[in-house]
């Protein structure tokens, strides 16, 4: 009983301090494992979410998303959760990729905002 009261406190900690972008990817994680363990009900909520976050104002990327996750719908419904799972996977990696291009370009612009004078004064200190 403590464990899975931690793990729920532990987990909506996670989703608290997420970003946007890790939110997505998690809501992924979420829609993949429904499908996995063929809950009709999760599985349509989950995409459905995705679906409805969809930013319309960016009609080139949103439209084929959104057919992509209809799709998805529509092979839940059918009872093929496979052909979502592939589908959904594929797409929560490209958000992976794009999540990890992001934070390299982050790490490298603190990087190179270091001041010069900032390197040698660890090596005075060290």
């Amino acid at each position: 009983m403590y464990l899975a009261a931690y793990r729920n406190q532990y987990r909506k900690q996670d989703v608290m301090n997420a970003s946007p972008l890790r939110l997505v990817i998690m809501t992924y994680d979420l829609a993949i494992l429904s499908c996995e363990q063929k809950d009709f009900s999760k599985s349509i909520k989950t995409i459905s979410a995705l679906r409805d976050a969809l930013d319309l104002d960016y009609p080139e990327v949103s439209s084929g998303l959104f057919n992509l996750y209809q799709w998805c719908l529509e092979c839940i419904r059918k009872d093929d959760y496979a052909s979502a799972i592939n589908i959904l996977t594929e797409l929560r990696s490209a958000w992976v990729a794009t999540e990890q291009k992001i934070a390299a370009r982050q790490v490298s612009v603190s990087v190179s905002s270091v001041p010069a004078y900032s390197t040698s004064f660890g090596n005075i200190l060290t």
